[in-house]
C-alpha cells in the first residue's frame, strides 16, 4: 500500500496493523489472533469463505483497487461482511493509458522505437492511422470505460459503448448501443468489463466473428475475459488488425502451459501487437488516490454502522 494509508485512516479512529510481510498462508492465523473489524487487501490475496472463518469479527473488506475477482463476494454477503473497493482511484490512470495503447498501436510507436535503436530508419513501413474519424467501441461502460471515453472526445472520433447493466446511464462522451450495433459499427474494440466466472472468455471466437469490420483490439481489463487462442487465430488471418494487451491470460510468465507459451510466443513476436505488464492503473498518483477513495468510503461505512 502507499505509505499514506495511516494518515487517511487515523481520522476515522481506525487502528491499523500494517503487515505487507504476511504470506497468504499466514493470514488466517493473523486474523484469528485479533478481533479485527476490517481487512485491507490488494489483488494477490484470495478472500474466500475459508479465510473469512478465521475472522469472525470482520465487518468489512477493503480492496485497494478496482477489480474484485480475488474476492468471493457471495461468501462475504453470507457472512455479513461489506466489500469496499476503489475504482475511482485508478480510473484516470487507466483512461490515459488506454489512449497511450491506442496511439502506440495506430502509430507503430513501440516497433518504430525498436527499429531506430537497431539502426533502421523505416518511415513508410511505419506509416500509421489517426484516431480522428474512427468508431471506437467500448465493451463495458463503468468507471474505466467512461474515463477512456472522456479522453477520446478530444480526438474527433465516434465512441460507442455497450454495457449489460441496464442501470448504466449515458453521458456526453459516448453513445450507449446494443451489442449488435457495437459489432456492426466498431473499428476498435476496447475491453472494460470485470472478470467473473460469467465473463470468462466472454470475448471469444464467436464474439469476435460478430464484428463486421476488421478490428483493432485493446484490453486493459482482465486477461481472462479474452480468449487468447481466438486473438492469435484472428491476428494470423488478418481479421484482427492489431492488439494492445496490458493484461494476459496468465501473467506469471514463468508458469505458462505449453499452449499458453505458444500463444504468448506469437503475441511477443507479432509486429502489430503491443504488450505491457498490467500497468494501466498503476501510476504514482493512483497509488495514493486509492487510499484516499477507500478512506472516504470506509468513513461513510463506519458512520453508518455507528448510527
Amino acid at each position: 500500500m502507499h505509505p499514506s494509508l495511516p494518515e487517511y485512516l487515523e481520522p476515522l479512529g481506525v487502528t491499523l496493523h500494517y503487515r505487507p510481510d504476511l504470506k497468504a498462508a499466514e493470514v488466517p492465523a493473523a486474523l484469528a489472533a485479533h478481533p479485527y473489524d476490517g481487512l485491507v487487501v490488494r489483488s494477490k490475496l484470495r478472500v474466500t469463505r475459508e479465510l473469512l472463518a478465521h475472522g469472525p469479527h470482520l465487518r468489512y473488506v477493503c480492496r485497494a483497487g478496482a477489480g474484485v475477482d480475488n474476492i468471493d463476494e457471495a461468501a462475504l454477503a453470507k457472512a455479513g461482511v461489506t466489500l469496499l473497493n476503489a475504482p475511482e482511484g485508478n480510473r484516470d490512470a487507466v483512461g490515459e493509458y488506454a489512449v497511450g495503447l491506442l496511439l502506440a498501436l495506430f502509430r507503430n510507436i513501440a516497433r518504430a522505437d525498436q527499429e531506430v535503436r537497431n539502426g533502421q530508419w523505416r518511415r513508410e513501413a511505419n506509416r500509421g492511422e489517426e484516431i480522428g474519424g474512427k468508431i471506437i467501441g467500448l465493451l463495458g461502460y463503468g468507471h474505466m470505460g467512461r474515463a477512456f471515453a472522456r479522453r477520446l472526445q478530444a480526438f474527433g472520433c465516434t465512441v460507442l459503448a455497450h454495457d449489460h447493466d441496464p442501470a448504466i446511464e449515458p453521458d456526453y462522451h459516448a453513445t450507449l448501443v446494443s451489442l449488435a450495433e457495437l459489432q456492426e459499427r466498431a473499428e476498435v474494440l476496447s475491453l472494460h468489463i470485470p472478470y467473473s466466472a460469467a465473463n470468462h472468455h466472454f470475448v471469444n471466437e464467436n464474439f469476435l466473428a460478430g464484428f463486421r469490420n476488421p478490428l483493432w483490439l485493446l484490453n486493459t481489463a482482465r486477461g481472462e475475459v479474452l480468449d487468447h487462442a481466438a486473438v492469435v487465430q484472428r491476428l494470423q488471418t488478418g481479421q484482427l488488425r492489431g492488439a494492445a494487451l496490458d493484461v494476459l491470460e496468465n501473467e506469471k510468465l514463468g508458469t505458462l502451459t505449453p499452449e499458453q507459451q505458444n500463444r504468448f510466443e506469437h503475441l511477443r513476436t507479432a509486429p502489430n501487437v503491443v504488450l505491457s505488464p498490467h500497468i494501466g492503473g498503476w501510476s504514482f498518483q493512483s497509488y495514493e488516490r486509492i487510499n484516499k477513495v477507500l478512506a472516504e468510503k470506509l468513513g461513510v461505512f463506519l458512520g453508518g454502522v455507528r448510527r
